[in-house]
């Protein structure tokens, strides 16, 4: 048989497993509800699109360019104002093949090797590992319930200003954070940006889930909305409409935006999935995410209860104000790392804290759950089920409900 190892490039990842199917208690991922994908209303938006405009899919981007489906880029234009405070013309934005794409292009636009990136100290795996593939030293900037603490922020810069170190970027999720679901107040946001300017620091600003808020809750204007001039932006429609479709959007002036499309590398996101989205959210966009954010918000609460009924004080919760995922810190002694296996062979799939920090040693007792996709039945019996195996793997906790384990 030949052997193709010997040939095989340098670095590559690691390679990949078989796909198996999701476990009984999948927590993990950023999957949504699959009973809220509003399939009628995408058949009837697919039908119309394609009745009007289906003969331009013979051309490569529909011969209308790099950046986009025209429509599309009108509805994020709009989306972006009336909900981000966001000034944009279609010329400033980008779609991309899922926010990933937006990852992959800013960091390869910013990032050579050696260089120092600054990231919430609990971030973003799929981003930390770009960040990191390039080559970049990342530093950890402190969180609190609010997000980024701007005090320790401006020490940090000074430090590393100290050092001879200037930051390429701060890399933030300031609305709907991932992993623990914080928005950041206004004030923070203008004292970010102020800080950014005096080092010299471009932000890059992920809002993925900045659709995703609770009723009630509203979030201060994007960074971008503040200072399009020092932020670039991306947001996403997986967590808004469907992971699958694979849209997401980057928002930039054109002086940046000439030199991201040379990294796009493809020959333009799929342009039937723009299509339907645009013809579809154009109508429909506040009524589906007004109802799937209630659906979400019953979901977080079948959860969180869940948690304080099966691990009482031994987990703490930063309490979501939007998005799909909670963020647990256990007590210090416990390692999640060492409940993954047992958790799995017990039909339970989570997020290590980890995995989602820029530094395993403030996160080795922390896990993210996801809310999004399982049903509330079956978020108490998996929570219920991950309890029992912390237990028997740790000691703790020693009550669930009204069950004295020891």
């Amino acid at each position: 048989m030949f052997d193709y190892s010997r040939l095989f490039s340098a670095d590559l990842p690691e390679p990949a497993v078989r796909w198996t199917p999701f476990p009984k208690y999948y927590f993990i991922g950023g999957n949504n509800d699959p009973a809220q994908i509003p399939v009628e209303g995408l058949i009837e938006a697919a039908a119309s699109v394609l009745r009007r405009e289906g003969p331009k899919l013979a051309i490569y981007n529909l011969g209308l360019g790099p950046q986009g489906y025209p429509a599309l880029r009108r509805f994020v234009a709009e989306k972006s104002a009336r909900h981000r405070g966001i000034k944009a013309s279609i010329d400033d934005i980008l779609i991309t093949t899922g926010s990933g794409q937006g990852i992959d292009m800013i960091s390869k636009l910013l990032i050579d090797p050696g260089d120092t990136v600054l990231a919430e100290e609990y971030c973003y795996q799929g981003a930390l590992n770009r960040f990191r593939k390039l080559g970049a030293t990342l530093e950890g900037m402190k969180l609190d319930a609010n997000g980024i603490v701007i005090e320790a922020l401006a020490q940090q810069l000074d430090d590393l200003k100290a050092k001879g170190i200037t930051p390429k970027f701060i890399y933030t999720i300031p609305t709907i954070q991932n992993p623990t679901a914080s928005i950041l107040p206004l004030d923070r946001r203008q004292a970010l940006i102020k800080l950014a300017r005096q080092h010299n620091v471009a932000i890059f600003e992920d809002e993925c889930y900045a659709d995703l808020l609770w009723k009630g809750i509203e979030a201060p204007p994007a960074l971008y909305a503040l200072a399009p001039d020092c932020v670039l932006h991306i947001g996403s429609f997986s967590k808004s409409l469907a992971p699958a479709l694979r849209l997401g959007y980057l928002i930039a002036g054109w002086d940046l935006m000439r030199r991201l499309l040379p990294l796009k590398g493809d020959s333009g996101t799929g342009a039937l999935d723009q299509m339907i989205v645009a013809e579809y959210f154009s109508r429909h966009f506040d009524d589906h995410v007004g109802h799937l954010n209630g659906v979400l918000h019953d979901k977080l609460t079948a959860m969180t209860e869940a948690v304080g009924r099966e691990f009482g004080a031994s987990a703490e919760c930063w309490m979501p104000k939007g998005g799909i995922f909670l963020w647990i810190r256990l007590p210090p002694a416990i390692d999640v790392r060492k409940l993954v296996k047992p958790a799995a062979e017990a039909g339970i799939a989570f997020n290590p804290g980890p995995d989602w920090a820029v530094s395993a040693g403030n996160s080795s007792n922390c896990l993210r759950l996801c809310f999004a996709m399982p049903d509330a039945q079956t978020i108490r019996d998996g929570v219920a089920e991950l309890a029992r195996v912390c237990y028997e793997q740790t000691g703790i906790p020693v009550r669930s409900g009204n069950v004295h384990r020891g």
